[in-house]
């Protein structure tokens, strides 16, 4: 089974202090150790999300996004991500949500939901959670759901979408341009042997909202 390393954590530290060109090529050694322990992680985490899920993502190595940063539109040039980030994918047109896992020290956590829908989907959720918001706000009032996940992070409009009313009961929940939620997870817990079912078990809690969210989104398409 795979499990992170403490030799990947370090590196990770280590690139965070000296993040520049000359220190990641004198260590691109540790990196490339660092990066296959995580294809090695990744491929052992899509392995078991498809025991319980449909994971259209093939590869761990797929999963992860490139740890060069894109320095072309941002004030910050350091040209290095201190951190590794992968995401997994349903699949088929039926299964919806996407889920995250980032591993940086101090800062690890996984995340899950929809980080960007697109302009018609976004119209969908906002209208059925006007039409009746009990269904999603039973999911989230879960005892298991609300102690892992807590409630929605992300970007929202600051009074209330187009076609929306600004009084509307439920616009705190419309107002959300953004419906994904995290967890954080300590480095210890990062660099158990257990951690990967930690983080299955935590993805299977937030079913229930995927399989809400898939019925809304794709109603019309049946």
């Amino acid at each position: 089974m795979g499990a992170i390393q403490k030799s990947t954590l370090e590196f990770l530290n280590q690139l965070k202090v000296n993040n520049n060109r000359e220190w990641f090529e004198r260590n691109k050694e540790r990196y490339r150790t660092a990066h296959e322990n995580m294809i090695g992680f990744m491929d052992a985490m899509i392995a078991e999300m498809n025991k319980v899920d449909n994971i259209e993502t093939i590869s761990g190595k797929k999963s992860l996004f490139r740890i060069y940063r894109d320095v072309r539109f941002s004030k910050d040039k350091s040209p290095y991500k201190p951190y590794f980030g992968a995401r997994m994918a349903r699949a088929t047109k039926w299964l919806r949500g996407g889920h995250y896992i980032h591993i940086e020290p101090g800062n690890c956590f996984i995340a899950a939901g929809f980080f960007s829908p697109n302009s018609a989907d976004l119209k969908l959720i906002r209208e059925d959670i006007a039409h009746d918001s009990k269904p999603l706000k039973k999911i989230l009032a879960d005892p298991d759901f609300k102690k892992i996940w807590g409630t929605f992070q992300g970007d929202a409009v600051k009074t209330a979408p187009r076609g929306f009313e600004k009084d509307h009961p439920d616009i705190e929940l419309i107002r959300f341009k953004q419906f994904h939620l995290s967890h954080k997870f300590s480095d210890e817990e990062v660099l158990s042997e257990d951690f990967i079912f930690e983080v299955v078990k935590s993805f299977l809690v937030i079913r229930p909202y995927f399989d809400y969210m898939s019925e809304v989104l794709t109603r019309d398409m049946k």
